[in-house]
């Protein structure tokens, strides 16, 4: 997520309340999370685990709770509670503004696009020409679409991440304030519902087509050209290359990668990475021609038995 313009470090601290290390004119260009971040990027880290990752990334300014060496180039915000701290900062910059009205002024709708009765769509958000959008379809704040997009009923896109850190009192939510882009050509079914980055975009290819009752978490990228089945889930900050094949409820792990041509059968779980090219079934996770051969032995495994006998 970037800010409309350069802030200064010292402006930064000052918002959150709390102290730092670094030039206090050193400029602050946005903030993201530790897979997306860029140089001029905030990122937050609260576990001595991910000290290192997160000192060592893409990121220039560090929001951490702990007083540690800055690395050369860089520059710290030192906090008690990095987690509130960054809600604070999206709050901030990319506010919720309520809307009362069912398609906002603030909207862009391009040319030949047909918005059937009963559907919403927020602030700033911007959708191509030849699009078809059924009834009943929520367009959160900030959503682009491309062009010739059809999107059923019942669809949701931009959604809150589903991200929580646990406390003693219950879970805190990590505020969304990332968007969801739909490429040109994409064909959304019913009832799906597509959750936005936390700072960064959640992104569904051209060409992708989904079935209905498909969730994608937030952050995750979806190649060009793939098909995803009905009831498939797909979990945050996900990878999916080009033109792979998801048959229906299809489960994912969050933070991997499904390579490029991948063909995934029905109700397996994705519980790790896996290259393209192939085709895969089962939970855990396997190739399908060798899962297969596994459950034919299973069968003989009676028969076996009987000849011990």
């Amino acid at each position: 997520m970037k800010f409309h313009k350069e802030i200064a470090l010292k402006d930064i601290a000052s918002l959150i309340g709390c102290s730092f290390v670094g030039d206090p004119d050193f400029p602050v260009f946005g903030m993201n999370e530790i897979h997306v971040v860029e140089p001029g990027d905030i990122v937050f880290v609260d576990h001595p685990k991910y000290y290192d990752k997160a000192l060592q990334s893409a990121a220039t300014i560090v929001l951490i709770n702990k007083e540690v060496a800055c690395p050369q180039g860089k520059a710290l915000l030192i906090s008690d509670d990095p987690f509130r701290d960054f809600n604070k900062l999206t709050i901030h910059f990319k506010p919720f503004v309520a809307s009362n009205v069912t398609i906002s002024l603030s909207a862009k709708i391009g040319v030949n696009t047909v918005i059937q009765p009963n559907v919403f769509i927020g602030n700033e958000v911007v959708i191509g020409d030849n699009c078809l959008i059924h009834s009943n379809v929520a367009i959160y704040d900030h959503t682009v679409i491309g062009d010739n997009v059809i999107i059923h009923s019942g669809t949701v896109l931009g959604a809150d991440a589903f991200y929580y850190k646990k406390r003693d009192t219950g879970f805190d939510q990590l505020i969304s304030g990332g968007r969801v882009v739909i490429e040109n050509n994409v064909g959304i079914g019913a009832l799906c519902t597509i959750d936005k980055g936390v700072t960064g975009d959640t992104r569904i290819g051209e060409g992708t087509k989904l079935d209905n009752q498909v969730h994608v978490g937030h952050d995750t990228v979806i190649g060009k050209k793939c098909l995803i089945a009905s009831q498939t889930g797909i979990a945050g900050c996900v990878i999916i290359e080009d033109e792979v094949t998801l048959w229906g409820q299809v489960g994912t792990t969050s933070g991997i990668t499904i390579g490029s041509k991948a063909v995934v059968m029905g109700q397996t779980g994705v519980t790790k990475s896996v290259e393209g090219g192939k085709s895969y079934f089962g939970t855990p996770i396997q190739e399908s021609r060798e899962k297969l051969k596994q459950l034919a032995n299973i069968k003989k495994i009676p028969e076996i038995l009987n000849k011990l006998k």
